[in-house]
């Protein structure tokens, strides 16, 4: 890769080591891994079509949990696949443009996902606070124009990292310690300053995930004062119960997606590689596997429309 004294190309490929310290059961931890992605590719596709098919779900909240599913089902495919080549096959070589192209859509999903989750807790604040105005606030054309505002952010954001990661200079090692081509693990090999795609990283994590947190907490903290007012304790319990499902898929999301993000920039030296890949795959993994299970479970509409697919009958509006 060095062709002269100031002269740098870019590498043919890495090589994606997998979870360093484990190699010997990579295939007992592919084991599990596997069974999340089948899981998660059926839970999510199987909302999709239940939310379609099934005009009782023909409502905001669901049109919303459908946006995270498609995204979910795409973010673990991104990922999931790659991971198990290396664990089954020792398929680890992935060429450069390949890598800046898995790169893109890891970080690109995971930003929208974050903003699908805050257009959702956006959708409980009103219906809770202003239930006789949601109808005419989310409208299907404000729902249309929100989920593709929040993809473009999550992309246009997402675009320079690419661009960042191409002009630096690759001349001593080309493994990456792990299953994936995160922005972080792959810049850590450049012989260069890598200075700006640090405050880059930090700039679009404050634009995509502190600035959702924020609207999130915010709308949450207007539903709990909205919801303690109401008098009566089945009202209350009621309109706690529409919320339990989002809730959960927050912190099944930003959990780990935090003790990624940190990890990287300030706990190299303390946290054991293999744990943070293994967060860092769960990351990825968890919601996708999850969300369905949680919202067929907590979401009786969701429950009473499996159980009339099942049976061939449509669920009453």
């Amino acid at each position: 890769m060095l062709i002269s004294n100031n002269s740098y190309v870019a590498p043919e490929s890495f090589i994606l080591n997998g979870i360093p310290g484990l190699e010997k059961v990579h295939k007992w931890i592919s084991l599990p891994l596997c069974a999340m992605y089948i899981i998660s590719l059926v839970g999510n596709l199987g909302l999709v079509y239940l939310i379609r098919s099934e005009e009782s779900l023909h409502h905001p909240m669901y049109f919303f949990l459908a946006m995270l599913s498609i995204i979910d089902f795409f973010t673990c495919t991104t990922t999931l696949p790659n991971a198990l080549c290396i664990f089954w096959f020792n398929l680890k070589e992935i060429n450069f443009s390949g890598c800046l192209v898995q790169m893109f859509f890891v970080h690109g999903f995971t930003g929208v996902e974050s903003g699908v989750l805050m257009l959702m807790a956006l959708d409980r604040y009103v219906a809770i606070c202003y239930p006789l105005r949601y109808a005419t606030i989310f409208t299907n054309p404000v729902i249309a124009k929100s989920g593709l505002a929040t993809f473009l952010r999550g992309v246009m954001l997402m675009i320079p990292f690419p661009s960042l990661v191409k002009r630096l200079p690759f001349c001593q090692s080309d493994i990456i310690s792990h299953t994936y081509c995160d922005h972080m693990s792959v810049v850590k090999l450049s012989c260069a300053s890598i200075k700006v795609n640090v405050i880059y990283g930090l700039m679009a994590a404050l634009l995509v995930g502190v600035f959702d947190i924020c609207c999130i907490s915010v709308s949450y903290t207007m539903i709990l004062r909205a919801v303690v007012s109401l008098s009566s304790a089945d009202a209350r319990q009621k309109a706690f119960s529409t919320c339990t499902a989002h809730i959960s898929a927050i912190i099944i999301t930003y959990v780990p997606a935090f003790f990624t993000f940190f990890t990287h920039r300030f706990g190299g030296h303390t946290v054991p590689p293999s744990l943070h890949i293994i967060v860092a795959n769960l990351y990825l993994l968890l919601p996708p596997t999850l969300n369905p299970i949680v919202y067929g479970l907590k979401t009786k509409q969701i429950r009473d429309s499996v159980i009339h697919l099942f049976h061939g009958k449509k669920c009453p509006s």
